[in-house]
Order: C-alpha cells, then sequence, then structure tokens
C-alpha cells in the first residue's frame, strides 16, 4: 500500500521540500533581489553590481550552504561564516533584514509555514558567526 501525500510530506527531507537544487537556486535568486531593495542592507550588496561573476559565485556558496544543512547532496566548501563576515561588523537589525528576505522569498514561492520554520532555525544556527555585538 503506497503512502498517502500527507505521510510523504512528512518523510520528505527538507531539501526535497526546497525544490532540490532547482528550488534552492530559486529562493537564493529571489533573496539576492529582495537584498537590493532592502534599504537595512542594500549598501553591503551594491558594490558587487558590477562584478556578476562575484555575484554567481556568492549564489553558488549559498546554494550550496542551503543544500547542505537541509540534509540534500554536495558540503559547503567556502569560508566559515566568522571568516566570511569578519570586519563586517553586521549587527542584529542587519542580520533579521537578511533572514526576512530570505523567509520572504520563501513564503512569495509557495513553501509552507513549516518548511519556512525550519529554514530559520538553519539561520538561527548561524548567526552567532555571522553578526558582531
Amino acid at each position: 500500500m503506497s503512502a498517502s501525500i500527507g505521510e510523504q510530506l512528512n518523510t520528505a527531507t527538507l531539501y526535497e521540500r526546497l525544490g532540490g537544487s532547482a528550488g534552492i537556486r530559486k529562493i537564493v535568486d529571489g533573496m539576492v533581489e529582495a537584498h537590493l531593495e532592502n534599504p537595512a542592507i542594500k549598501p553591503r550588496f551594491l558594490p558587487y553590481l558590477d562584478q556578476p561573476e562575484r555575484v554567481e559565485k556568492i549564489k553558488q556558496h549559498y546554494c550550496t550552504l542551503f543544500a547542505e544543512h537541509s540534509n540534500g547532496p554536495g558540503t559547503y566548501d567556502g569560508r566559515s561564516m566568522v571568516e566570511t563576515h569578519s570586519g563586517m561588523n553586521v549587527n542584529e537589525a542587519e542580520y533579521m533584514a537578511a533572514m526576512d528576505d530570505i523567509l520572504e522569498t520563501m513564503k512569495s514561492l509557495g513553501h509552507t509555514e513549516d518548511t519556512r520554520h525550519e529554514m530559520a532555525a538553519i539561520l538561527y544556527s548561524l548567526k552567532d558567526g555571522i553578526v558582531r555585538v
């Protein structure tokens, strides 16, 4: 007897619920666009606009990071959160603005509240390596 749709959803990994690599890429593309519209963090991203290859590399790192943290394939091999954000002095408001952009992008793409909550937990787990108080 096959599992019901509800049972299948309960057994799907977060990676699968995010839509695999293609779904994660949609989230990452949307979040970067949102960051460029968000006055709280837009200034941090504007310098990269004339460096499309750098933006693409950053997006690839995000995709791999999100895949790894959602039980997907691959291993994130970029710098640690501490190394990446060293000297940037990211504050709590900027962190929350970035997190809100990610979660709002997910909502606009139709991800459930439960899936967004799981992503929020992942994002919070990275916070200490990013925010400098």
